[in-house]
């Protein structure tokens, strides 16, 4: 997991309008490091209109499409923290976007080992106020 999270792909107290804008900066994120292309992001986008990828205790996990896979050049995931929050609908308030862009069935183990992170509040909380990526980063790969 260390290789896949890098200090680039976090973005600290985030302040964003809406969960299309949040979902927008997890995906740039992950353009930047040249793990997927710019359409990726559209993807993302797409899946949440499908479904949401809000997964409950304040963290959701935007992810493109199937026909996104294309799109991915490479495994990695990106963390943006909302501390303010940001709204997924249906009473639902994620303080934690974690990006996936995986390779094949890779996006299984991924997915996994963020759930089971994610599973405990107390390591949301933790991930959510952290004050630096090295922080963060250390938690992801401590956890799995």
């Amino acid at each position: 997991m260390k290789n896949i999270l890098t200090t680039e792909k976090i973005m600290l107290n985030a302040k964003v309008a809406n969960k299309e804008e949040a979902i927008r900066l997890t995906g740039e994120l992950l353009v930047r490091a040249g793990h997927v292309t710019a359409s990726y992001v559209e993807k993302m986008q797409e899946r949440e209109g499908l479904a949401t990828t809000y997964i409950g205790s304040g963290v959701a996990i935007p992810h493109g499409t199937n026909e996104a896979k294309a799109d991915i050049l490479s495994t990695g995931i990106s963390v943006v923290q909302v501390p303010d929050g940001v709204d997924f609908g249906e009473g639902s308030v994620a303080y934690l976007l974690v990006g996936i862009a995986a390779v094949g069935d890779e996006h299984l183990e991924v997915l996994s080992n963020i759930a089971i992170l994610c599973s405990e509040e107390e390591n949301v909380k933790r991930i959510v106020h952290a004050s630096s990526a090295e922080e963060i980063i250390a938690m992801f790969t401590e956890e799995v």
